[in-house]
């Protein structure tokens, strides 16, 4: 089995609401999703989701490789733009890969990947998260009713700017979830819009009143010393590292002994979340995924011994993807279909960008012949700019 080639798509994610955080608010209830197609010499794909803007500077060190080699491919990645350095875009594009030939991996030994990974249980716990910050009270409210339908009994707000208000809403929350829990767990993120002292001050009073589980990302992501002062002054724990790009970020903030729970984002991929979470297991640390849609970096929390919770955003999937797992019991059961477990539907996706300039494709290695469809440009402008449109049949 080789590498040949990818298919980068985009489709969107209706949330039914507005989503956002203290930093603000996206101007529609739908969102981009990205998602990548890993071609082989032998029919099977690979699935990987996150922006991956960046492939073309990574996609050389696996392409013609044996995508069971997931590991060295990954650090060969690392490698290949070592000079240049591996942080942002190009760590996005690392991780969409690895998480595509993890999916290989999976599909060529014909389990899910969490078996694979050597997990014992499907189930992965977790809390609901709702990007909350655009809703009203009574909307608040009902949406944590319906992460309360689905047994969850701990969730996570957006705030950070009107200390009454998040109180108000961390109340209403903790109500709502009371009937699945005598003491629900409640987190607060700031999204890193404090400095220290504002940081401080804020969740001090809020103890005042509630137990906070935890605060995330009080202080800037590479303000170690920041993050440690923090914890020092407040009972709550201090979360961080979503937005954090190589094992060699997190050393400042735990040489500083900065933190209490260990985030990872799906978006950095599955080799990534093994990593750290083996690092953070030898600081006696939990971790935490931060999702992307379709969690795909819970079949690895699965399988490591200081998983703590996975954040849950959504009950629905994105347009032209079916997830095979489910949303129950406050966490997520994982399915039984080798893989990852997302199946992509192009051609359901090429219909949704007709009617929506959110979805879309573009690559150059993208396959007329898989999906019948092709890219016609739309005027001067690069399939890489969005300017393409999608029509049926097979290239002149």
């Amino acid at each position: 089995m080789k590498v040949t080639g990818y298919r980068s798509l985009r489709t969107k994610h209706e949330w039914g609401r507005l989503t956002g955080d203290a930093n603000g608010v996206m101007p529609d209830q739908q969102t981009d999703v990205h998602v990548l197609i890993l071609e082989t010499d032998v029919g099977v794909d690979g699935v990987g989701v996150g922006a991956h803007g960046d492939i073309d500077r990574v996609f050389g060190a696996v392409e013609g490789r044996d995508p069971r080699a997931v590991t060295a491919l990954y650090d060969r990645m690392l490698a290949w733009v070592f000079k240049t350095g591996h942080a942002g875009a190009a760590f996005g594009a690392i991780g969409a890969i690895d998480m595509a030939l993890w999916d290989l991996k999976a599909k060529a030994a014909g389990e899910p990947l969490w078996r694979t990974l050597g997990a014992l249980d499907r189930f992965v716990p977790g809390y609901a998260s709702g990007l909350d910050i655009a809703l009203g009270d009574d909307d608040l409210v009902g949406l944590y009713e319906r992460f309360a339908d689905r047994g969850f009994s701990s969730a996570k707000l957006k705030g950070g700017h009107d200390v009454t208000h998040d109180l108000r809403r961390l109340v209403a929350v903790r109500e709502v979830l009371s009937r699945n829990s005598a003491r629900p767990a409640l987190m607060l993120d700031a999204n890193e819009s404090w400095n220290r002292t504002q940081a401080v001050r804020y969740v001090r009073e809020l103890e005042d009143a509630i137990d906070l589980a935890w605060i995330e990302e009080p202080v800037r992501r590479w303000d170690a010393a920041g993050h440690a002062s923090v914890r020092q002054h407040i009972r709550a724990g201090v979360a961080t590292g979503e937005n954090l790009t190589g094992l060699e970020q997190y050393r400042p903030l735990l040489d500083a002994d900065a933190v209490d729970i260990v985030q990872v984002g799906n978006v950095w991929g599955i080799t990534h979340f093994l990593r750290m979470a083996a690092v953070a297991h030898y600081h006696d640390l939990p971790v935490s995924p931060v999702t992307y849609h379709a969690n795909p970096v819970a079949h690895a929390a699965a399988a490591v011994p200081n998983h703590l919770a996975f954040e849950v955003q959504h009950l629905t999937a994105p347009a032209g993807l079916r997830i095979d797992q489910e949303i129950i019991d406050g966490g997520i059961v994982l399915g039984d279909e080798p893989g990852i477990g997302i199946r992509v539907d192009e051609q359901h996706i090429e219909a949704v960008r007709a009617g929506h300039p959110v979805a879309g494709a573009a690559g150059p290695h993208v396959r007329p012949g898989r999906a019948g469809l092709r890219l016609v440009p739309d005027g001067p402008r690069t399939t890489m700019e969005s300017g393409a449109r999608l029509t049926t049949g097979m290239p002149a």
